[in-house]
């Protein structure tokens, strides 16, 4: 006569990593990281921001960047 014991803690087992599982966020994507910039590194791309000519591509770019930035924040916030 076989045992059930084993086929219980395997069952109890993986049912304790799929309930973990359950808890992460359900679209599955991990937050991207935000990457710190000191003030004299954004003094330094303010003042390079400033020398564009109005209107510049690089500008929307970052523009952009920045709202990836506020959302990456969000993100980890949750």
């Amino acid at each position: 006569m076989t045992s059930c014991k084993p086929l219980l803690a395997a069952l109890a087992i993986a049912t304790s990593l799929l309930a973990a599982c359950a808890t992460a966020p359900s679209d599955g994507a991990p937050c991207p990281p935000v990457v710190p910039y000191s003030r004299e590194f954004l003094a330094r791309a303010a003042d390079e921001l400033g020398r564009l000519p109005p209107g510049s591509a690089i500008e929307q770019m970052l523009a952009d960047y920045q709202v990836m930035r506020d959302q990456a924040r969000a993100c980890r916030a949750e």
